[in-house]
């Protein structure tokens, strides 16, 4: 079932479809990462790409749960950062199209909050 928007700011970006998919840099049109549609909750997520643009998402949705910071780490399963706990996708950067960025993205299944920046 599809889930409602709450809040959708995208700044100097664009996502492939509304609240998921392919994530591009709106300046260079690079796709920078993935978002995987069902297993998040909410994203906070600020980059800067490569060609010097700075984009920034912020996504969550009418049921979003008030999610609880967790000290552990994103684990690494081909490229994309998943929850520690079930070991589902939740987002991928592509780390050679961008030279930094911060996330902050909640896990719908677990409810907790993972933080990664580079």
């Amino acid at each position: 079932m599809a889930r409602v928007l709450k809040n959708k700011k995208l700044e100097n970006t664009r996502l492939a479809t509304n609240y998921g998919g392919w994530m591009y840099c709106d300046k260079c049109n690079e796709n920078i990462g993935y978002l995987c549609y069902q297993t998040y909750d909410s994203l906070e997520l600020t980059y800067k790409c490569n060609c010097g643009n700075q984009g920034s998402l912020y996504l969550d949705f009418i049921d979003t749960k008030l999610g609880e910071n967790s000290n552990e780490e994103l684990i690494t399963i081909k490229n994309r950062f998943c929850c520690p706990k079930d070991s589902e996708p939740l987002i991928t950067i592509l780390d050679k199209k961008v030279s930094s960025y911060k996330m902050k993205v909640t896990c719908k299944s677990c409810g907790k909050i993972y933080k990664k920046d580079k």
